[in-house]
């Protein structure tokens, strides 16, 4: 099937997006995201049904795991365009309410936990380019184990989320052989 080009000159109609709720689109970018780590680093993922709080479960299986051959780790995912794009200090401010962050922070545990935070450009358009040699994907998730961290606030608190903890393949990767030898993420 072919689909017909617009004849040169003739004045280019811009599709409209979807009526999708703008957080609910944010959602499904990370999500995206999520995938795209896990498929490059060799990571399964499942999907609590009920959440309960916890988006994700990521596997890794490598016989070089100490603790076991397959281990896992939760992922709670949030997603926000409040904070520019490659925050320019050593770490940026994101605020948890306090119910998620008991649950993040709770120690010791059995199943690690990290939250991934997705930082997106404000506007839909600016959140995805795609070209013949590659798909880019606007801005950057990073991550952090908030286990132990204190609750500071009366409803939420304001954690600090280091730019150096990029969420990549790399990343998970090396978080997946730190807990498969029985460390923290």
């Amino acid at each position: 099937m072919t689909l017909a080009q617009p004849e040169p000159g003739a004045q280019r109609i811009t599709p409209q997006r979807g009526a999708l709720a703008m957080t609910a689109c944010m959602e499904t970018l990370q999500v995206g995201y999520l995938h795209a780590v896990a498929a490059a680093s060799g990571c399964s993922l499942a999907q609590p049904f009920p959440d309960n709080g916890i988006d994700w479960h990521v596997s890794h299986a490598a016989p070089d795991h100490t603790v076991d051959d397959e281990v896992t780790i939760k992922v709670q995912l949030k997603c926000t365009y409040q904070t520019a794009p490659c925050p320019p200090g050593p770490t940026f401010a994101f605020t948890l309410d306090n119910d998620h962050l008991v649950k993040l922070a709770r120690t010791p545990v059995s199943v690690h936990k990290i939250l991934v935070v997705m930082l997106v450009p404000r506007t839909r358009d600016d959140w995805l380019h795609a070209g013949h040699d590659r798909l880019e994907l606007r801005h950057c998730c990073y991550w952090i184990n908030l286990a132990g961290h204190p609750v500071t606030g009366r409803r939420r608190t304001t954690v600090r989320i280091p730019t150096t903890r990029i969420f990549d393949d790399r990343a998970l990767v090396e978080i997946m052989t730190r807990v498969g030898a029985g460390g923290r993420p």
